[in-house]
Parts: C-alpha cells; sequence; structure tokens
C-alpha cells in the first residue's frame, strides 16, 4: 500500500537520485523505484517536473516534488526517524550553505573541466580547483559537519564529490581531485564509505564507469 503512493523517478546512475532514495531507506520509508531513460523521457516526468524536465522526482500521495535538496528537506520534514540536518538553526543554515555551495558552483565546474575540451574546459578547471581548495580548507578547518561519523544531509551532497568525481576523472582521462592536493576531502570521503550501508548503497565504480564513458 505504501509503495504505491511513494515513488521516485531517477536514475541509478545519478548521485541526485542516490541521495534522495538512500535518505529515504535512511527513514525506513518504503517506496517504488522507477529507473527513467534520459534519452527517452517518460511523460510521467515531464509532468511531474515540467520546468527542469529531469530526475529525481519524488512522488508522494501523487504530488511532484522535485530538485534532490528540495525533496531531501522534504523528506526529513515528513518523516520520522534520524533527522538528516541538524537540529541546530545554525548549523541547519551551514548545512544548506555548503550544499547548494556543492551542487550549483563546485560540480558543474568540475564535470566541465574533466568532461569538457579547450577554453571552456580550462576556464571551469580554474574555478574548480578554487572551489575545491575552499572544500577542502573548510573540512580542515574543523568544521563538524564534516565529520561524516553519521552520514546527514551535508554528506549525501558530498558524496557527489567524493564517488562520482573520481570515477568522472577516470572515464576522461583526467585528474582534479586527488589525494595529495585536496587531503581533507579525501579523508572526509573515506569517512563516508566507511558509514553503516553507505558502500553497499553506491552504485559500483565497474558499473559507473562505462556508463560515463558513455554518456555525452
Amino acid at each position: 500500500m505504501v509503495m504505491t503512493y511513494i515513488k521516485v523517478l531517477g536514475l541509478w546512475a545519478s548521485p541526485y537520485s542516490f541521495r534522495v532514495e538512500k535518505a529515504l531507506k535512511m527513514k525506513g520509508v518504503e517506496y517504488e523505484s522507477v529507473e527513467i531513460d534520459i534519452m527517452n523521457k517518460t511523460q510521467e516526468l515531464l509532468d511531474s517536473n515540467p520546468v527542469h524536465k529531469k530526475v529525481p522526482v519524488l512522488l508522494h500521495t501523487g504530488k511532484p516534488i522535485a530538485e534532490s535538496l528540495v525533496i531531501m528537506e522534504y523528506i526529513d520534514q515528513v518523516w520520522k526517524g534520524e533527522p538528516l540536518l541538524p537540529s541546530d538553526p545554525y548549523e541547519r543554515a551551514q548545512a544548506r550553505f555548503w550544499a547548494k555551495f556543492i551542487d550549483d558552483q563546485l560540480t558543474p565546474a568540475a564535470r566541465t573541466a574533466v568532461m569538457g575540451e579547450g577554453e571552456d574546459a580550462k576556464k571551469a578547471r580554474e574555478a574548480a580547483e578554487k572551489f575545491l581548495k575552499i572544500l577542502d580548507e573548510e573540512i580542515r578547518g574543523g568544521n563538524k559537519l564534516f565529520e561524516g561519523k553519521a552520514i546527514g544531509y551535508l554528506d549525501l551532497v558530498g558524496l557527489v564529490v567524493t564517488h562520482w568525481f573520481p570515477v568522472l576523472q577516470e572515464a576522461a582521462g583526467k585528474e582534479l581531485v586527488t589525494k595529495d592536493d585536496y587531503p581533507a576531502i579525501w579523508a572526509w570521503g573515506e569517512r563516508l564509505l566507511g558509514c553503516p550501508g553507505v558502500k553497499d548503497d553506491l552504485p559500483p565504480w565497474d558499473k559507473l564507469l562505462p556508463f560515463f564513458q558513455l554518456t555525452p
């Protein structure tokens, strides 16, 4: 009965879909996962997310919620259990800030730097290196949001950096996030992989790699 009313339109290889599904699992919520072909989007997806036309989308009692950061906050508010966001208002605001920084600034720059070509890739690399340095220094400075002891909202967002970025690098044959250059980010990733259930739930490297090698 529950699965009828809670559905995730997603893509197995997407870090954004992963964070939504993992958040539901952490809350103990049963749901139906619907795999979307990004090259042949379903009418259900287009109707559910007419603005961006992309995954993930959460359908709760037929009502659609789009954008992974918004969806995770919705999940945290609707379902009880271990909170995803900190209870302290300041820490909660900081978690949102760094999540937006990763999604809106770091990730687009890093993706273009690794997967792009020419002058665009060069400019994107300069931006990505600046953003990575900012993030590495923040983690190294002792911000407890990056402790990675019990996975939460910001950790789920950060997995795009610590798990997906290295796969993209290998797929493109370019290095960007390295242990030597960004040791604090690397250590954060290792801590996250040590959290219960994280490593086993992540899409495996050997499956992600050929996917991104074939993705334009």
